[in-house]
């Protein structure tokens, strides 16, 4: 027997590229995917029909510090990306923070 509330079904899409995938968590989570139409940073999905209606919008935000030595990742121009943000239709907003690796040299 199947009940839909123990196998709960959550189709998502990208705004950015044609991703789509299907996910069937019953906890709390976002599904997240390295966006084609980003240059490859991880990004989130939103729900399917968001997108579909137009209500979110992706974008990158540029890191504005002192990159230094630290490993971050860039997007398409050689820009170091610092996040992923996702601006809701009511205003509200989700930021996805791409944390550097920080390279350090011990000498003893």
């Amino acid at each position: 027997m199947d009940i839909p509330i123990l196998s709960p079904r959550q189709e998502w899409a990208c705004p950015n590229c044609p991703a789509v995938d299907v996910t069937t968590e019953a906890r709390p989570h976002t599904r997240m995917h390295a966006c084609a139409g980003m240059s490859g940073l991880t990004a989130p999905m939103l729900p399917r029909a968001e997108v579909e209606e137009r209500r979110v919008k992706v974008t990158a935000k540029v890191r504005e510090d002192y990159v230094g030595r630290d490993i971050v990742d860039y997007d398409e121009n050689g820009r170091p990306i610092m996040a992923v943000e996702t601006e809701y239709e009511d205003g509200h907003t989700d930021l996805a923070v791409h944390a550097p690796c920080i390279n350090v040299e011990v000498n003893q």
